[in-house]
């Protein structure tokens, strides 16, 4: 692969010496590059290609890291990383000590700020521009926000305040009609009524014909004296069609410009420039295609948005002959249940595909509901749905579920609604820090009514579902990304025992023992740990009872209790932050029973863990059979 343009670019500046032409190569260069570096280390491959003369433009007309730039989610960051010096990290993509997936300011100067969720850019960008001009700055500050930010609430939150608390900030919509999946909502309708307005057309393309023969900077002063014209130009003109499309933006203060191609690098450097002299808030909403450049990725945008390793030529993923993932366990289980029980409904935001849900929206449409990328309305939706009688289901990952924690408290658990979350991605996963689902253990432990658990297999698994379906109150479960176990699931599943632990390995704790009697509680997919754990203290001598907590909150007391009377050391495996986490939970109660045995807890320190693959993060981190048995022996005095 020749990549002669971008290797020279040597700094970000350089973008600003390239002609049109050059510029034009250089984005085939960074596709061909991404799609050759995504194929082998997985990543978001989708959003990137359609991004890429998006970023060249932003580079060509503002100067960073001089003037501010804010990416929503942040995900489509791969071109801008490429070009700020880090195209060797970028090769590494996701991996340890390569490129995050994400934007981070301790990755880099050139990332003002981070993200991972969505939402986020615009009210960082405003914070940045109103701190500006506290000073007497006179940066730049641009926020780049996909069409899917503005199914966000606080997106909104942040447009409701821009005109009041700046005059200088520039909004960029990339308009792909994408946000994981299809963009769903009267916003996405609102959008696309913009783009498809025809006496919009007929203005866009009139007005870009003055761009082009006009200095930029005498546009800016004359559209600043005649605001009114512009507006009819460029607003007033579509909502003759269209149905006041782009008033929501001028009602709120920010003129609207476009929608620009987001591919026509001329085009795109002529409006950026316009937004930049403009001195008041702007919003130019560009169109872009998810994919552009990767014929398997424009076909198929979905699993193309993030995802693993696949064949460059004809787009096909990497197959795995293992046991199915958890997600598609979940949802399998998810249409057998609702076979079950009529009233059950799924509910997700934006992840039809992630959360393993797909097969059944297909097959109940009725009961199905992607509210898009708004969490908070999702968790108050079904609370809605729960006093009508329905069984709601909130399909969410664990690290977006933290963003509806105040109506987890407030209108679920409070009114003791039986609404089910399901967090998928409970755990460590390859992303990063913004994506680990270290907390909910933590989070939702202090809830009053809330029951929660893990499961240690695809059978364990359908009975706390169906048992979660049983129960009259709120339940959540947590399990992990990737492979789930291999264990056939029955055919009927069976109502768990609430807070009742099950036993796997039952050690010797008489008295006979004592000095070398080991309890080990293994929770969901640590479990195994515990037993291999077991394994290697038994070689030693001691004697190893494990548990299968299966129920996080309540805890099975009475097995505890009883176990707390013998035991000489206790030892709890968690895919979570120790800080607040299972072990501390079982500290705690193991406190209120007088127990006076050491403890030992396995999980994720209290940190936030870098990226890269699960079994080099666990074995720095200490999550291994061998450095549990090494810290266990220790607490018995035994090293």
């Amino acid at each position: 692969m020749s990549t002669p343009i971008l290797d020279s670019i040597r700094h970000v500046s350089d973008v600003k010496q390239l002609t049109l032409p050059q510029m034009e190569q250089l984005a085939a260069e960074i596709r061909e590059e991404l799609i050759e570096i995504l194929s082998q280390t997985g990543g978001h491959l989708g959003p990137n290609l359609g991004v890429v003369e998006l970023t060249l433009a932003l580079h060509h007309v503002f100067d960073c890291p001089k003037d501010f730039f804010t990416w929503d989610v942040s995900h489509q960051g791969y071109v801008h990383k490429m070009l700020t010096g880090r195209r060797d990290l970028v090769r590494r993509m996701r991996q340890f000590e390569g490129a995050c997936g994400f934007l981070m300011r301790a990755e880099s100067s050139f990332d003002h700020f981070g993200a991972g969720h969505a939402g986020t850019a615009l009210s960082a960008a405003l914070g940045m521009a109103a701190g500006r001009d506290l000073r007497g700055g006179d940066e730049n500050v641009v926020a780049v926000i996909g069409d899917a930010a503005l199914t966000c609430g606080v997106t909104y939150e942040a447009l409701n305040n821009i005109a009041n608390h700046t005059k200088k900030l520039v909004v960029v919509i990339n308009d792909n009609k994408w946000s994981i999946a299809k963009n769903v909502g009267a916003i996405a309708s609102y959008l696309n009524r913009i783009v498809t307005s025809p006496r919009f057309t007929r203005w866009h393309k009139k007005t870009e014909e003055l761009l082009q023969r006009w200095n930029w900077k005498e546009f800016a002063r004359l559209e600043r004296k005649a605001e009114g014209v512009a507006k009819g130009l460029l607003v007033h003109a579509a909502s003759a069609d269209a149905g006041t499309p782009a008033v929501l933006f001028e009602e709120m203060g920010l003129h609207y410009y476009g929608p620009v191609n987001g591919h026509n690098l001329a085009e795109l450097i002529n409006m950026l420039s316009f937004a930049k002299a403009a001195e008041s808030p702007v919003v130019l909403h560009v169109l872009t295609e998810k994919g552009r450049g990767f014929k398997p990725a424009l076909d198929r945008p979905e699993p193309f948005h993030g995802c693993g390793r696949f064949d460059p030529d004809s787009g096909d993923f990497d197959k795995s002959d293992g046991p199915p993932a958890w997600n598609n366990v979940f949802g399998s289980v998810m249409i057998k249940l609702a076979e079950m029980e009529p009233k059950l409904c799924c509910i997700t935001g934006a992840m039809p595909a992630g959360t393993g849900l797909n097969p059944y929206a297909q097959k109940y449409p009725g009961r199905f509901y992607d509210v898009g990328i708004a969490e908070e309305h999702a968790v108050l939706f079904a609370a809605g749905l729960a006093t009508q009688g329905w069984r709601p289901v909130c399909a969410i990952y664990s690290t977006f579920l933290q963003r509806a924690y105040d109506m987890i408290i407030h209108d679920v658990a409070l009114q003791d609604l039986p609404v089910m979350f399901c967090m998928d991605r409970a755990g460590a996963v390859e992303d990063g820090p913004t994506h680990h689902g270290m907390y909910d253990i933590a989070y939702l432990r202090p809830i009053p009514r809330l029951l929660h658990m893990q499961p240690k297999d695809e059978d364990e698994f359908q009975d706390m579902l169906w048992t979660m379906l049983r129960h009259p109150g709120p339940s959540a479960i947590r399990y992990p990304r990737g492979a789930a176990v291999g264990v056939p699931r029955k055919e009927q599943p069976q109502t768990l025992e609430i807070g009742k632990a099950e036993v796997v390995r039952q050690g010797d704790l008489s008295a006979a023992r004592q000095g070398r009697r080991v309890v080990l509680w293994g929770l969901g997919n640590l479990l195994p740990m515990a037993e291999q754990t077991a394994d290697l203290l038994e070689k030693q001598g001691l004697s190893c009872t494990v548990v299968n907590p299966r129920f996080i909150k309540p805890l099975d007391a009475a097995l505890l209790d009883a176990q707390a009377r013998a035991a000489d050391v206790f030892v709890t495996f968690e895919d979570h932050t120790v800080a607040g986490g299972f072990g501390s939970l079982v500290g705690e109660a193991l406190d209120g029973f007088g127990c006076r045995a050491p403890r030992v807890k396995i999980g994720w320190p209290d940190q936030f863990v870098e990226h890269g693959a699960i079994p080099l993060l666990r074995k720095k981190h200490g999550l291994t059979p061998e450095a549990a048995a090494e810290r266990t022996l220790a607490a018995l005095g035994k090293t």
